[in-house]
């Protein structure tokens, strides 16, 4: 009898079709398309499955009936009744078996499906590393395959005012909660950006209380490895923090007082411009963006005459480049610099005149990751054209900004290195004591006819640990001692936590 040679053989192949159908739907897509196209294989494979199956069972009732006379069998009656009845008995069983095992198979397949379908809505966890310079949280949007990309990062501290206290007070602040969105629209095209809300609030009519804004916003073109477009509200590719902000990444609960100063971050502004590699250790980026407003101008230096992307004033356009280079020589060492210039003035008056007002900022920076050691060291300056009008205009105007340096400059050099290996052979964990020296100068000379401000001629001697549980967990501690060639500033003592995701 031959039917049940042929039903073993189709339940052999739906054994080896479900099989695949389970294995080729563990192949999870990262598209929506994508899985699409793998419900439509799977649902016609699925019917030409129980196609095959009715077909099985239709057979095996034929060949088992008692009513049918006609056997192809060349069996005795005997032999021919204990064959029908052995099928009787066995054959739903198998049948029986296979359904189950086909259920059980297809509820895989659909739980599989529902996984995908929420994966395509919050994506997959990837491995965090930086690209094209930006912190590797600020990086996902790169690694997805297509669509919606989320992370972000968020910082708080305790600061604690040592000595005369003067004006200041000690205080607990949630100073950022940070939110990456991106969305990848194919593999050249992709925008990326930063939410931030900043103390905790959205600041209740006073910007020092909390305010939310666009940290950066940008549409990329990927062309090839050599040159790339980028648009938007853009963060200036200057210095080791601007870029890569996020609080795992830079030692102490504060960033570095010459990175929030003479270069002023977070700095981003609205523009287009290219970055790509010009040899696999040499990349590039340069921007043109609307100018810096030098009406922002104070002896506390330039940081307020940033335009933020927020109807920023673009009479005067600027320009920034940078250029980092990775030598083989020397694993985990980069060195790099960058540029900036604009004319400031924005066609507006000051003290009755209007004034170019040419703003330069350079800086110059190396970085050595080595094992469990981090050293830093950098340096800028700056030079600011009119700087006598802006003077004369914010002093006239009795606005409190005062004397503007015609030149100013800082620069701070930091060393940590982590611990726990040399106790602990092997651990994730990660124990890194730092010290860190900062020397600055917003009024670094005065123009013509003005005085320099010895209160800004500041030193910063700064010492702490930082602990990472995780890699993507901080707990902080550090001490800053200010001191200034003229008048007293309170030292603080600060413990803080940071994370990313």
């Amino acid at each position: 009898m031959k039917y049940p040679n042929f039903l073993s053989k189709s339940l052999g192949i739906m054994a080896i079709t479900a099989v695949s159908l389970s294995a080729y739907a563990l192949d999870k897509p990262q598209t929506m398309e994508d899985m699409w196209k793998i419900i439509q294989a799977q649902q016609k494979q699925l019917n030409e499955m129980q196609a095959r199956l009715e077909k099985a069972e239709n057979k095996s009732t034929v060949a088992i009936d008692p009513s049918v006379n006609q056997l192809t069998d060349s069996k005795s009656p005997v032999e021919s009744k204990n064959s029908n009845n052995n099928t009787q008995s066995t054959q739903p069983q198998v049948v029986s078996h296979q359904v189950k095992k086909l259920e059980r198979k297809t509820d895989i397949l659909s739980q599989e499906v529902e996984k995908l379908r929420t994966n395509l809505a919050i994506p997959e966890e990837k491995q965090l590393k930086s690209a094209y310079g930006l912190g590797p949280a600020a990086s996902k949007v790169y690694q997805v395959g297509k669509g919606l990309s989320i992370g972000g990062y968020g910082e708080g501290f305790y600061q604690n005012i040592v000595g005369d206290k003067g004006a200041e007070k000690s205080k607990a602040d949630m100073e950022r909660m940070v939110m990456y969105v991106g969305y990848k629209f194919t593999d050249s095209i992709i925008m990326n950006s930063e939410l931030e809300f900043e103390h905790g609030s959205t600041g209740e009519g006073a910007e020092e209380k909390g305010e939310v804004s666009a940290e950066f916003v940008s549409l990329d073109f990927l062309l090839n490895p050599k040159i790339n477009v980028r648009t938007g509200l853009l963060l200036m590719p200057m210095g080791l923090i601007n870029r890569m902000h996020e609080p795992l990444f830079y030692f102490g609960n504060h960033r570095p007082m010459v990175e929030q100063t003479i270069i002023p971050s977070t700095w981003r502004e609205m523009g287009v411009g290219l970055f790509g590699a010009i040899t696999p250790n040499l990349t590039y980026t340069t921007y043109a963006v609307n100018g810096l407003n030098a009406s922002g101008f104070s002896s506390e230096g330039i940081k307020e005459g940033r335009g933020g992307g927020s109807q920023a004033l673009a009479q005067d356009l600027g320009y920034v480049a940078r250029l980092d280079y990775v030598p083989d020589a020397l694993p985990g060492l980069t060195i790099g610099g960058s540029g900036y210039v604009s004319h400031s003035g924005q066609d507006l008056t000051y003290n009755h005149q209007k004034a170019d007002v040419l703003t330069q900022i350079y800086e110059s920076h190396l970085q050595w990751k080595y094992y469990g050691l981090e050293f830093r060291v950098l340096g800028s300056w700056g030079i600011i054209n009119n700087a006598d009008l802006l003077s004369a205009q914010n002093i006239f105007a009795d606005n409190g900004q005062g004397v503007v340096g015609s030149q100013n400059y800082g620069w701070y050099t930091e060393v940590g290195y982590d611990v726990l290996p040399l106790m602990f052979k092997d651990t994730p964990q990660y124990l890194a004591p730092f010290v860190r020296y900062e020397k600055l100068n917003t009024i670094g000379k005065a123009p013509l006819g003005y005085s320099a401000d010895p209160t800004k001629d500041q030193q910063v001697f700064q010492v702490g640990l930082q602990y990472k549980p995780i890699p993507q967990v901080v707990l902080k501690a550090d001490y800053r001692n200010f001191t200034a060639k003229q008048g007293s500033m309170p030292d603080d003592f600060n413990l803080g936590f940071g994370f990313i995701f």
